[in-house]
């Protein structure tokens, strides 16, 4: 009896697995019929991904702290927001200053800006947002250790949002948190300062080149890198003023969304 249970348990995870596998193989398809990837008009960035960030799909965008990887983010919402399409960034990590993003070509009247403070808070305004229809959704985990902690299965609930909206989420973490639910991972290296003028001279910062390699990705080979070189800086720490047309979304008001 022992023994027939555990096969009848063993096939069952079987199939079980199987339909998941086959759910994932339809939603991948799907993607490649009905959208083409999300340019980012970063072009090492978009040549490393094979044309943008895979549509219906979330994507992990791994760094520790000075690897350009905050940036990045940034100028991936810039790209987006200044082509007319809106976008939102949840910032666990409270690293946006609105004054130096608008400096740098966010448009913040396309910019909405969710600080939660908590990952599950996080996960929830991403699930509530890519459902509202916003094509991309910028998550910022900020510094080490990420507050908070979320299953692998909330992390799933997610990126099968992200498909079923046809959405795209990228997701910037000190180090990987969405296991398996990653369609794509880049993981970013320490970057260089970019200097103009000769040696011997007064010489300024332009900006900073990061290296970039693509450590998993469900329709192409992984193991791809490059050099990308980014003129936008790093946000600094920083709140709105009274004056910022930056729309936000305090705690309060994500959980009275949420219960509707």
């Amino acid at each position: 009896m022992a023994t027939a249970r555990h096969s009848i348990t063993t096939v069952l995870d079987t199939t079980v697995d199987g339909l998941y596998r086959a759910s994932d193989l339809l939603l991948s398809r799907r993607r490649e019929t009905l959208s083409p990837p999300l340019a980012t008009d970063i072009p090492d960035l978009d040549t490393l991904l094979g044309g943008g960030l895979a549509r219906g799909s979330l994507t992990e965008l791994v760094g520790r702290p000075s690897s350009g990887r905050f940036a990045t983010l940034l100028a991936t919402l810039q790209r987006i927001t200044s082509s007319g399409e809106p976008a939102a960034l949840i910032d666990q990590g409270g690293h946006l200053d609105p004054q130096s993003a608008a400096a740098t070509g966010i448009d913040l009247e396309r910019l909405l800006w969710v600080c939660p403070q908590r990952l599950t808070d996080t996960l929830a305004a991403a699930e509530l947002l890519v459902a509202t229809g916003f094509p991309l959704v910028v998550i910022d985990l900020g510094l080490p250790p990420v507050r908070g902690s979320a299953s692998l299965a909330t992390w799933l609930r997610l990126a099968r949002r992200t498909a079923e909206y046809q959405a795209v989420t990228l997701v910037g973490a000190p180090y990987r948190v969405s296991g398996c639910a990653a369609h794509t991972v880049i993981v970013a290296g320490r970057t260089r300062g970019c200097w103009s003028g000769r040696p011997g001279d007064v010489r300024t910062l332009e900006g900073s080149q990061s290296r970039l390699e693509l450590a998993k990705h469900k329709d192409h080979k992984p193991e791809a890198r490059t050099r990308l070189t980014l003129t936008l800086p790093e946000a600094a720490f920083g709140t709105p003023t009274e004056n910022e047309s930056l729309t936000t979304i305090n705690r309060e008001e994500l959980n009275d969304a949420r219960s509707l």
